[in-house]
């Protein structure tokens, strides 16, 4: 059965509690009671949120925050559970793997959930179809989601060789950027990206006035390579098409930088820019230029993966499947 899309708070009164084993009601802290701390791992295809973040008010838009605290109120915990998220991202954008933190407090008596436990019962109350809980784990009480990742990387899924828009193949829609050209220049965009590496200021390459403590930032990896379409795009089309993944790598990005880093760099692959030129954009620091205010669209962006260098590789990080890449 198909889950409803009815945003949260036109279901505000519409809660039953979950009478399952181990739940209780409970409206006040009591003492006794075990608050446990989990990292949660999330995917979503971003088309029908105003981003991950969770929007209050009395606001028709919605964030994917707003369902998976809905889907928590069914926990019962003593204190309301609010979700921290590592990487927010903007309405449209994607994600196969985004992480967030979140404390439940059961009644005394009652032991914290086991991880399994708390990943099944989100996804038994996500009311969203496009929302879906990967893995939880249990994390020290001081852990944050945000402040430890180590590492995120993003991916930009691009294609060449769709002239209209009618052309793109409808498991592909939204989640792409179609370019209305028949090839890029890839070894020269291989070449620009070099410049943006390392260390750098990136101000050129953030929206104007977004207010960050600090510019700098450190890209560990960039690569443009080959794509894979959808398994479910024909042969015949995939033979017209091409599809092309750009990844970024860093601990942290300014906001929008991906998609602005992107847009340049492609435009060095239709011929509108040289490599050359992307080193001076860079070190111009200004976010208002003339090729540095381009975005590539929402729609072909996803947080691939959010990782913890503190936390014990093997058991607490997960990477988003290996979806849109050769590599």
């Amino acid at each position: 059965m198909r889950k409803s899309a009815t945003t949260p708070r036109a279901r505000a009164a519409d809660h039953l509690p979950c009478r399952g084993p181990g739940s209780a009601m409970g409206s006040a802290p009591a003492a006794g009671s075990v608050r446990a701390r989990y990292l949660v791992y999330f995917q979503y295809v971003g088309t029908d949120f105003n981003g991950v973040a969770a929007v209050r008010g009395a606001q028709r838009a919605v964030g994917v925050q707003n369902y998976l605290e809905e889907a928590a109120e069914r926990l019962n915990s003593v204190e309301p559970v609010r979700f921290t998220i590592s990487s927010r991202t903007d309405a449209g954008v994607h994600a196969l793997s985004n992480a967030a933190h979140l404390d439940v407090q059961r009644r005394p008596g009652r032991p914290p959930f086991p991880p399994e436990v708390l990943t099944e019962a989100l996804n038994t109350h996500l009311r969203h179809p496009a929302i879906r809980v990967l893995r939880a784990f249990r994390v020290p009480s001081d852990f944050h989601a945000r402040h430890a990742a180590t590492s995120r990387t993003y991916l930009y899924r691009l294609v060449t060789g769709c002239h209209r828009s009618d052309e793109l193949p409808v498991f592909e829609r939204n989640l792409c950027w179609a370019l209305r050209a028949d090839r890029l220049d890839v070894a020269a965009m291989q070449e620009a990206a070099q410049h943006l590496l390392g260390t750098h200021d990136f101000s050129a390459f953030q929206s104007a006035g977004s207010p960050v403590p600090s510019p700098v930032r450190t890209l560990r990896r960039v690569s443009v390579s080959p794509g894979l379409a959808s398994p479910l795009v024909t042969p015949q089309e995939s033979r017209k098409l091409q599809f092309w993944s750009l990844e970024f790598e860093s601990q942290s990005f300014l906001y929008r930088q991906v998609r602005r880093m992107t847009a340049v760099l492609v435009a060095v692959g239709l011929g509108a820019l040289a490599p050359a030129q992307v080193k001076t954009i860079l070190e111009s620091q200004d976010p208002l230029g003339k090729h540095q205010t381009r975005l590539a669209p929402a729609h072909g962006l996803f947080l691939k993966s959010v990782l913890y260098g503190s936390l014990d590789a093997a058991s607490c990080t997960l990477q988003g499947p290996q979806f849109g890449s050769h590599e």
